[in-house]
C-alpha cells in the first residue's frame, strides 16, 4: 500500500495535513524534528546538527538512538524520512511544501516580468504565509540563516505585488499593503518612500506629505538621523508639487527615456547605426534568461551618466548564445534611439578580430571618415567613448575571444554592452554572468515543432522525444534535425529517429546546408592546447557518467592537471556537474561534444595515446576502488586481478577521497560499472573483472544484485575471450554468490563448481576454499546439511593449510551456523564460540556481529531471551557502527522478533518497521518479505487484523514475485 505523503506548512506555525485532514505530530522534540528538515527539504540534515535542535543546552548520551525513535514516530504518520549516511533528508516536492512553494511562485513572477501573471504568482506566493515561520516551535539559532531568508524573501515579494498594484492603477490596494510592511519594519527609508509615491500618485497630497513627517519624526527622535537623499528628494518633489506619473499598466514596458541632447563633432555626421542582426522568428523559450538580459540592460535600470551595464552570455557551442542576444537586443531597440552597434569578434577563428581594426570598423558605423581614423588603438578607443558618452547606444559584442578583447571595446559611461563568447569572461567588474545550458526538454520540443509541424510531432511524439534526446536537447542540434525533417516531409521522424540512434555517425546526420554540429565543436576543439586536446579526446571515451577532476591527471599522467581541466572548462566543452558527498568536483561532456571527443580519440578503434590514458584512468579506478574497498566493514574474500594496470592517485588526495569509503562508492559507483563496460569494450580484460572484483563488497552491503550481476557478466565474457582463466573463474565464483542470495541454487552450485576447478587448475588454494565455502552454503540452504558440514571442513582444512586466519574464522562460523539448523546446541555453541574468540583476536568486527547475530539465535533457541538479545543488540551496535545497513537490518529485525516474544510489542514492532524500511530502500526484497509476515503475524497476534491481512498479503505477493523472476 503507498501512503500519500503529507502536506506540509512551515509559514506560520506548523502543520502536517493528509487527505483526512490535519495530523496532530504529538511531543515538542519530534515536531522540532519535524521542522529542521522541512526548513532544508531536499537535503541532508546532519545527525550533529539535529541532535544540537533537539537539545540545544546537555545532550542525552542516548542522544542518536532518541532521534531514530523520534524519525521511526514520524514515518509511522506518513512523512517520508530518507536515512543517510550523515543524517536524513525529507525528499518532497513544492506542491507539499508552502516554502518551497512560496519560492517557486516567486521566481516563476520574476520571470514573467511586469505581467498579470507575475501578479498572480505573488498574490498567491503570498496567500501561503499565515505568520511568523514556524512560530509556535521554540526558536533554534540553528534555524536562523533560513528563516532570515524567507523572511526577507517575504518582504521583497510584497514589495514587488506593491509595485505591481501602482503598475496597475490599484493605489488603495498597493497603499494598504505598504502600510502592513511598515508595520513589520518602521525603519526601511525605501518602504516610505514608495508609501508617499503611492500616496502622492493617487492625489493624496496632504497624506503622502504627514507620512513624510512621521518618519522624520521616527527617524530624529528615536535614532537621532536625519532620512536619507532619496526620501527628502521624494518629499521636495511632492511639496512642489510634481505631477505625478501617468501608472504603467501591467505587460507594458517601461517608457523609453528621453536621449540627451548632444552636439557631434564638425567633422562627424550625424549618422545613427542600426546594426543588429535579424531576430531570429522562431525564438524560443528561456524566458527567465530573457527577463535576466533585458532588466540588466535596460535604460531605466542605470543612471544616464553612470558607467555602462554589462552582460555577458556564454555557453558550449550551438547552446544558442546569439540567438538569445540577438533576440533581447531587439527587446532593448526602443531604449536606445541613438542606436545599435554589432561587431563579430572572431573569437573562434583561427585568429581573432584585432581590437584595433574592430574600433576602426565601429568608428565607421558611427560616422568617421576612413581618413580621419586616429592611427593608435589607444586614440581610436577614446574617440569611440568621446562619440558613445554623447549618443548612448546598445553595443553587442559577439563571439568575444577573451577579455581583453571585450576591455579595449567598452564605452565609458551610459551605454549597454552585451557580450556572447564561448568562453567565460568574468573579469569585468559589474557584469551580469549568464550562462546557458541546453534547453528543457518541453522547450526542445516546442521549438522543433515550430521547424517541422506541431501536426507532425504530435503523430511521432515518442519519436520526436527520441531525436531530442539524441540532440542532447542542444538548440543548435534541434534547429539541425528540424531543418532535415522539414526538408524531407515524406520521412517519418522514426527515420531520423533510427539514424541518430547510432553515436559513432550521430554527428554525420547531423547536418543541413551551412548548418552543421560537427563543426560548431570543431571551431573550439582546434583553439585547444595540446594537453588539453588529449584530455578532451580522452575523456570523450569515459562515456555519459561525471568524473571527478583527478582522471585528468590520470589521461596526462601526471598530478595537479588543474589548469587543463579549466581550459576545457573555460572553453565550456567541459561542464562542472557539480561536487559529490565527498567534496570533489565533477565534470561531464554534452553527449554531441562527447561524440565529437570520441571522433577525435578514433573511436572505436582506439589506439596511440588516446588508449594509454584509458589504460590509465581505469588503473586508477582500480586503485582507487581498492583502496575504498580495503576500508568497508567487510572484505571477506575479496579477489584481485594482479596482472591489471595501475595508477596511483596521489597519496593525500586518494586518502582524502576515500576517508569515507561508503560515501565515495555512492559519489563513483556508476562511473565504476560504466568502467567495467569500457575497459570490457576495449579488450582490457585485467581491468574490466578487476573493477568488477573490487566492487562485490560495496554490492554487497548495499544488495546492488543487478549491478553485481550485468557488471560480472560483462566482465566474465572480456576475460573469456582473453582466455584469462583466473578472472573467468573469479567472475564465476562472483555470479554464483549472486545466484546464491536470489535462491537459485542450482545454478549458483554449478557457478561455484566451474569456478572451483578452474581455480583447482590453476593452483590458487584460498580461491578454490572460497568456492567450495559457496558450494557449502548452496547445500545447507538446500536442506543438505551434512554435506553442507562436509564441504565447510574441506575449505576449513585449506584456509589452516595456508594460514588464512579471516577464512578460517568464516568457516568455523559457517560450521556453527550449519549445527544450528540442526538444532544441535552443543556443537553450535563450540563452533561459534571459536568463531567469535578468533574474530576478536583479529580485530574483525564485522565477523563479530555476524557471529554475535548467531549466537543471539542460539540463546533463543535455548530460551535464553536476555543472552539471546544482548547478542543481538551487540551484532546491530557494531554493524550500525560500521555503516553496514544491510546486515543491520536483519540484527534489527532479530532483535524485534525477540522483543515482541518477551511481550513488548511497541519497540518491537518499531525494530521490525525500521528494518521493513531498510530492506526496501536495499531492494533486498527477500529480507522485506520476511518482516511482512513477521510483522503480519505479530499484528495477528494482538488482534488487529487488517493490519495483519495487509502484511501477510504484502509477504505472499513478494515471494510470489521472486518465485517467478527466478524461474
Amino acid at each position: 500500500m503507498v501512503v500519500e505523503q503529507p502536506v506540509f506548512s512551515v509559514l506560520g506555525p506548523l502543520q502536517v495535513r493528509s487527505p483526512e485532514g490535519l495530523l496532530r505530530i504529538a511531543g515538542r522534540k519530534p515536531r522540532l524534528l519535524l521542522a529542521s528538515l522541512l526548513l532544508d527539504a531536499n537535503q541532508v540534515v546532519s545527525s550533529d546538527m539535529l541532535v544540537e535542535v533537539l537539545w540545544p543546552r546537555t545532550q542525552p548520551s542516548s542522544a542518536v538512538a532518541n532521534l531514530r525513535t523520534y524519525v521511526s514516530s514520524l514515518r509511522s504518520a506518513g512523512v517520508q524520512i530518507v536515512a543517510q549516511p550523515s543524517g536524513y533528508a525529507i525528499e518532497i516536492d513544492a506542491e507539499r511544501l508552502d516554502a518551497l512553494r512560496f519560492e517557486e511562485l516567486v521566481t516563476m513572477a520574476r520571470a514573467a516580468g511586469r505581467t498579470d501573471e507575475a501578479f498572480e504568482h505573488l498574490r498567491r506566493a503570498l496567500a501561503l504565509w499565515r505568520g511568523a515561520p514556524l512560530s509556535d516551535l521554540p526558536a533554534s539559532p540553528l534555524w536562523d540563516g533560513r528563516l532570515r531568508a524567507l523572511t526577507q524573501a517575504r518582504l521583497a515579494a510584497a514589495e514587488e505585488l506593491a509595485e505591481l498594484k501602482l503598475a496597475r492603477g490599484e493605489h488603495a490596494g498597493a497603499i494598504d499593503d505598504l502600510r502592513r510592511l511598515i508595520g513589520e519594519h518602521p525603519y526601511r527609508e525605501d518602504l516610505w518612500q514608495r508609501l508617499i509615491l503611492a500616496l502622492h500618485h493617487s492625489g493624496r497630497r496632504a497624506e503622502a506629505l504627514h507620512a513624510y513627517t512621521t518618519i522624520r519624526r521616527q527617524l530624529v527622535d528615536e535614532l537621532g538621523i536625519e532620512p536619507g537623499q532619496d526620501l527628502r528628494d521624494v518629499h521636495a518633489s511632492v511639496l512642489a508639487g510634481d505631477p505625478a506619473p501617468a501608472p504603467v499598466t501591467a505587460g507594458d514596458p517601461p517608457p523609453a527615456p528621453a536621449a540627451a541632447p548632444h552636439q557631434l563633432p564638425a567633422d562627424v555626421p550625424d549618422f545613427t547605426p542600426h546594426q543588429l542582426p535579424a531576430d531570429v522568428p522562431d525564438f524560443t523559450g528561456r524566458a527567465a534568461d530573457v527577463a535576466a538580459l533585458t532588466r540588466a540592460l535596460s535604460a531605466g535600470e542605470r543612471p544616464p551618466d553612470g558607467p555602462p551595464s554589462i552582460a555577458v552570455v556564454t555557453g558550449p557551442p550551438g547552446v544558442g548564445k546569439s540567438a538569445l542576444a540577438v533576440h533581447c537586443a531587439h527587446a532593448l531597440r526602443a531604449e536606445y534611439p541613438a542606436g545599435q552597434l554589432y561587431l563579430c569578434l572572431g573569437g573562434t577563428d583561427t585568429t581573432p578580430a584585432d581590437p584595433l581594426d574592430l574600433l576602426a570598423e565601429a568608428l565607421r558605423a558611427l560616422g568617421v571618415a576612413e581618413q580621419a581614423l586616429p592611427p593608435t588603438l589607444r586614440e581610436r578607443a577614446s574617440l569611440y567613448r568621446s562619440l558613445l558618452a554623447r549618443r548612448p547606444m546598445l553595443v553587442f559584442l559577439d563571439d568575444a575571444a577573451d577579455t581583453a578583447q571585450v576591455r579595449a571595446l567598452l564605452p565609458g559611461h551610459g551605454c549597454a554592452v552585451l557580450v556572447t563568447s564561448r568562453r567565460r569572461i568574468a573579469e569585468l567588474p559589474g557584469a551580469l554572468q549568464l550562462e546557458l545550458d541546453v534547453l528543457p526538454p518541453e522547450e526542445a520540443e516546442e521549438l522543433l515543432a515550430k521547424i517541422v509541424g506541431a501536426e507532425r510531432v504530435a503523430a511521432e511524439r515518442e519519436a520526436a522525444q527520441a531525436i531530442l534526446h539524441s540532440c542532447g536537447h542542444l538548440p543548435l542540434a534541434v534547429r539541425v534535425a528540424g531543418a532535415r525533417l522539414a526538408g524531407r516531409p515524406g520521412w517519418p521522424l522514426s527515420v531520423l529517429r533510427q539514424r541518430l540512434d547510432d553515436e559513432t555517425s550521430r554527428l554525420d546526420e547531423l547536418r543541413a546546408g551551412d548548418l552543421e554540429v560537427r563543426g560548431s565543436f570543431e571551431l573550439s576543439y582546434r583553439r585547444l592546447p595540446g594537453d588539453a586536446a588529449l584530455a578532451f579526446r580522452a575523456l570523450g571515451l569515459l562515456g555519459s557518467q561525471s568524473v571527478p577532476g583527478w582522471v585528468a591527471d590520470a589521461v596526462l599522467d601526471r598530478h595537479r592537471s588543474d589548469t587543463v581541466v579549466d581550459t576545457l572548462v573555460d572553453a565550456n566543452l567541459l561542464r562542472l556537474a557539480g561536487t559529490d558527498p565527498v567534496g570533489q568536483p565533477r565534470y561531464r561532456l554534452h553527449d554531441l561534444v562527447r561524440c565529437a571527443a570520441m571522433e577525435k580519440a578514433g573511436a572505436p578503434t582506439i589506439d596511440g595515446a588516446e588508449r594509454h590514458a584509458l589504460v590509465r584512468v581505469l588503473g586508477g579506478w582500480l586503485t582507487a576502488a581498492e583502496h575504498a574497498a580495503a576500508r568497508l566493514p567487510t572484505t571477506l574474500f575479496g579477489l584481485t586481478s594482479d596482472g591489471a594496470p595501475r595508477w596511483s592517485l596521489e597519496r593525500e588526495t586518494l586518502g582524502r577521497l576515500t576517508a569515507e569509503p561508503l560515501a565515495w562508492f555512492d559519489a563513483e559507483h556508476e562511473s565504476l560499472v560504466d568502467a567495467v563496460r569500457l575497459a570490457a569494450g576495449a579488450g582490457l580484460a585485467q581491468s574490466a573483472w578487476g573493477l568488477a572484483a573490487t566492487l562485490v563488497p560495496y554490492f554487497d552491503l548495499h544488495c546492488r544484485l543487478d549491478e553485481w550481476q550485468s557488471t560480472h557478466r560483462v566482465a566474465l565474457d572480456s576475460a573469456r575471450a582473453a582466455g584469462d582463466r583466473h578472472g573467468e573463474a573469479a567472475m564465476l565464483r562472483g555470479l554464483a554468490q549472486v545466484c546464491l542470495y536470489q535462491d537459485r541454487y542450482a545454478e549458483a552450485g554449478d557457478m561455484f563448481r566451474r569456478a572451483r576447478a578452474i581455480f583447482h587448475e590453476l593452483g590458487d588454494t584460498r580461491s578454490e576454499a572460497i568456492s567450495i565455502c559457496g558450494l557449502a552454503a548452496v547445500n545447507q540452504f538446500s536442506g543438505r546439511h551434512l554435506r553442507a558440514l562436509g564441504s565447510f571442513r574441506h575449505a576449513l582444512a585449506m584456509f589452516l593449510a595456508i594460514g588464512d586466519r579471516s577464512g578460517e574464522a568464516y568457516a568455523r562460523q559457517a560450521i556453527g551456523r550449519v549445527y544450528l539448523s540442526l538444532r544441535d546446541v552443543r556443537q553450535a555453541s563450540r563452533w561459534l564460540g571459536d568463531a567469535l574468540r578468533l574474530a576478536e583476536e583479529l580485530g574483525d568486527a564485522h565477523r563479530e556481529g555476524c557471529v554475535s547475530m548467531q549466537l543471539g539465535r542460539l540463546y533463543d533457541l535455548v530460551a535464553e531471551s536476555d543472552r539471546a538479545m544482548r547478542f543481538q543488540g551487540h551484532a546491530l551496535d557494531i554493524f550500525e557502527a560500521l555503516g553496514d545497513r544491510h546486515c543491520g537490518a536483519y540484527a534489527m529485525r532479530n532483535l524485534g522478533g525477540l522483543q515482541v516474544a518477551r511481550g513488548d510489542r511497541s519497540d518491537g514492532s518499531d525494530q521490525l518497521e525500521r528494518s521493513l524500511v531498510i530492506f526496501q530502500q536495499l531492494g533486498d526484497r527477500s529480507g522485506e518479505a520476511d518482516t511482512y509476515q513477521s510483522l503480519g503475524e505479530l499484528y495477528h497476534s494482538s488482534g488487529r487484523s487488517v493490519l495483519a491481512r495487509h502484511y501477510l498479503h504484502q509477504a505472499r505477493e513478494l515471494r510470489r514475485e521472486l518465485s517467478e523472476s527466478f524461474a
